[in-house]
């Protein structure tokens, strides 16, 4: 069976010359208690034959409400420790993180109750410094962030 490919933006700004990206942290029962490593690029599931880079923009405006323009730079692919890929890639712009709005989720909750609650996909929103962003995101993805730092930093 082949591994999940998967697909997101890692946005990111220069605010009083220094770098700062968007990450977003995942809603539901899971999470909510997590916060270091906890914390990801926007980026969702794609569908068999879809353009990767259409799935990024979708899975954005998914998880946060934004659609963005500009130019999309390709960042190097790579393996989540559950072997999903995660195609991403790097663009300027500035949303306003307090403003983001999340599609909801339906699971059973609690475990073998048989109801169902609604949650939403991203329950929090923020704009952080390279350093912060660090020891914020999931460790598998903390690549993407030295990827960014080696193209946008000379």
């Amino acid at each position: 069976m082949a591994k999940k490919q998967t697909a997101g933006i890692l946005l990111y700004r220069i605010r009083n010359g220094e770098l700062e990206v968007f990450l977003v942290h995942p809603g539901g029962p899971f999470w909510m208690k997590k916060d270091d490593g906890a914390w990801s690029i926007p980026k969702g599931e794609t569908e068999k034959g879809e353009d990767l880079l259409h799935a990024a923009k979708r899975e954005f405006h998914e998880e946060t409400g934004f659609s963005l323009d500009g130019y999309f730079i390709a960042l190097t692919p790579l393996k989540q420790r559950g072997g999903k890929m995660v195609h991403a890639w790097a663009v300027e712009g500035d949303v306003d993180a307090e403003s983001s709005k999340s599609n909801l989720f339906s699971m059973e909750w609690p475990p073998r109750s048989g109801k169902r609650a609604e949650f939403p996909e991203v329950d929090r929103a923020a704009w952080f410094t390279l350093e912060t962003a660090k020891e914020k995101i999931l460790q598998s993805q903390s690549e993407l962030l030295a990827e960014l730092r080696r193209l946008v930093i000379r």
